[in-house]
């Protein structure tokens, strides 16, 4: 290990639950209203996610920190396509209810 190794490691944490949390609220409200938009979103972040944890686990197993960046990078990347894709897709068709209890 080196002395990157612990703030790499608090970084990935956040990473992975920040964004792990707003992938589940995505995939939540994905599941509520059927809107493509919002699976890509919830696809986009755990994307990102997978991203962290496999670059961190590279860095933290193998120590092999140029390739964990590397990686990373790489998959961030693709899940900020996704999220960019998300912005335009269609939701034309997507119904919502709404019920309301007294």
């Amino acid at each position: 290990m080196n002395e990157y190794a612990l703030p790499i490691a608090i970084a990935n944490t956040a990473t992975v639950l920040t964004g792990g949390a707003v992938a589940l609220l995505a995939y939540r409200a994905f599941r509520r209203t059927g809107s493509a938009a919002l699976r890509a979103v919830a696809v986009g972040f755990g994307v990102i996610v997978t991203g962290s944890i496999l670059g961190g686990g590279l860095h933290l197993l193998w120590d092999a920190v140029a390739l964990g960046v590397a990686l990373q990078s790489a998959v961030t990347a693709l899940g900020f396509g996704i999220l960019l894709y998300s912005l335009y897709a269609e939701t034309s068709d997507v119904t919502v209810t709404t019920e309301i209890r007294l």
